[in-house]
């Protein structure tokens, strides 16, 4: 490589332009080619926008009602309608925090998974069911085991 095409290429790199260099292969003491630069200009970019949440500040749950069955208690949990349709990250905790608000005892072992279960996978495949029970009796299998389980680990929903 001449002098000529190195110091070419250098400032190509460096500026990110188009210069004008030319191959000398053939004659490699001919003088550079009359040229003219072209500035690279970067493509216009569109802002990464994040979509608005129009439930954002909106409670998540209306309320919670706790009953019996012959297996043991339920907590009935009522969504809202943003509760119902929001698809915000972090709507999950929350809403599980307004849970916790509303009736601390809630926070009893694997109660948590059984929300979160129903909270992505219920609000899809059943939208308009009136409540989300849990019930504390339940084994705490870890999230996963509660999905697997249709977010009723240890016996069906009765």
């Amino acid at each position: 490589m001449t002098r000529w095409q190195f110091g070419c290429a250098l400032t190509a790199m460096a500026v990110f332009a188009l210069t004008g260099c030319a191959s000398t292969e053939d004659d490699p003491v001919a003088a550079p080619p009359s040229t003219t630069t072209t500035p690279w200009v970067p493509a216009t970019i569109a802002p990464r926008t994040t979509p608005v949440d129009p439930y954002a500040g909106l409670p998540l749950i209306d309320h919670l009602s706790w009953t019996e069955n012959l297996d043991g208690p339920r907590l009935l949990v009522y969504p809202t309608e943003a509760g119902r349709k929001t698809a915000a990250t972090g709507t999950d905790e929350l809403a599980w925090q307004e849970i916790l608000a509303l009736d601390p005892t809630a926070d009893a072992p694997g109660m948590r998974d059984q929300f979160v279960c129903h909270w992505v996978w219920a609000r899809m495949v059943a939208p308009d069911k009136p409540s989300w029970n849990l019930e504390p009796w339940r084994p705490d299998v870890g999230y996963q085991a509660v999905v697997a389980a249709n977010c009723n680990p240890g016996g069906p929903e009765r």
